[in-house]
């Protein structure tokens, strides 16, 4: 990486497919941000398609005079496209087993693939940090590539939003939760 990046899990929305929106806690989530954010040296804002992520990311992008930039490949990972009662457990599995895929889903392999090369992408040339808003289960598997955390622990724990720091070096903190 050649730039400092904050990786923001969306704020609360109001469910799972891509055109969920944010619910009015979310909305006010994401009007906290910009001033928890807009003091860092942030000059690039990219975001998952997803309207949550998006809608999560325009007030920071408004108050630091950018545009919010969509990458595609910060949208949520598919964990199966059928009905599961029991995604719970097959999450926990699919980050035991990065190579594991339920039918029509995605791989915690692959998810972190396309993951780690928008950021890579995202990072390359920015003059300063960039903030990227994304999604839990991706984001707990960029965080589980970056320092080899439990993953699914990661994603148990994370709330919304969440903000990690990942600095050049490619060292990982968390920065800020809300309520914090």
């Amino acid at each position: 990486m050649t730039a400092e990046l904050y990786l923001i899990r969306h704020c609360r929305a109001a469910g799972q497919e891509p055109e969920a929106p944010l619910t009015a806690e979310g909305r006010e989530q994401a009007l906290r941000l910009p001033d928890r954010l807009s003091a860092l040296p942030i000059t690039r804002v990219v975001s998952s398609p997803f309207l949550r992520a998006r809608d999560s990311a325009a007030p920071l992008a408004e108050r630091l005079g950018l545009p919010v930039g969509i990458d595609a490949r910060l949208a949520e990972r598919v964990l199966t496209a059928e009905p599961a009662e029991d995604w719970r457990d097959r999450l926990r599995l699919s980050f035991e087993d990065p190579a594991l895929a339920w039918p029509g889903g995605e791989s915690g392999a692959a998810a972190t693939r396309r993951g780690v090369a928008a950021l890579a992408e995202a990072a390359a040339g920015a003059e300063g940090a960039v903030a990227i808003v994304t999604h839990g289960n991706l984001l707990a598997l960029l965080l589980q590539s970056f320092d080899g955390r439990d993953g699914f622990a990661a994603w148990a724990a994370l709330s919304n939003p969440d903000v990690f720091h990942i600095d050049p070096a490619g060292g990982v903190r968390r920065f800020w939760k809300d309520g914090d």
